[in-house]
């Protein structure tokens, strides 16, 4: 979801609650907003531990991977395909590298935390093996 978008949405939900009900609407709508937003960090943190207890940029299969990566897509969600941190190439942009165990890797590019491009680099056998 967009941030100026969930922004508005508080705003009105604590807007409409202050001309149904007052100061108590005001409350709960404070109080929806501050669960929501702890349902996003819960949500984060999950993924983050997922990702933190596997091996650094190691991926079951880099072609799946390959397959499932989309434009627009954030780090987080790189994440959670992935289930594990990537092993950063780059700084401008910001460059991150994710290997199988046949030795295929997949780098994506992150600008502004948007995937932007995204590469399959398959290895050396793989590629004689196509050959033939």
């Amino acid at each position: 979801m967009n941030v100026v978008i969930g922004w508005l949405l508080a705003a009105v939900a604590v807007a409409i609650g202050y001309l149904q009900w007052a100061w108590p609407g005001v409350a709960l709508a404070v109080t929806l907003i501050v669960f929501w937003l702890l349902l996003q960090f819960s949500r984060a943190m999950r993924v983050l531990r997922k990702a933190g207890r596997a091996p650094v940029g190691q991926i079951d299969n880099a072609v799946m991977l390959h397959a499932r990566l989309q434009r627009g897509q954030r780090l987080p969600q790189i994440l959670a395909l992935t289930r594990s941190l990537g092993i950063k190439r780059d700084d401008d942009p910001e460059v991150f590298e994710w290997r199988d165990a046949g030795g295929d890797a997949v780098r994506i590019e992150l600008v502004d935390g948007k995937v932007t491009r995204w590469e399959l680099r398959r290895s050396g056998a793989a590629q004689s093996q196509e050959a033939t």
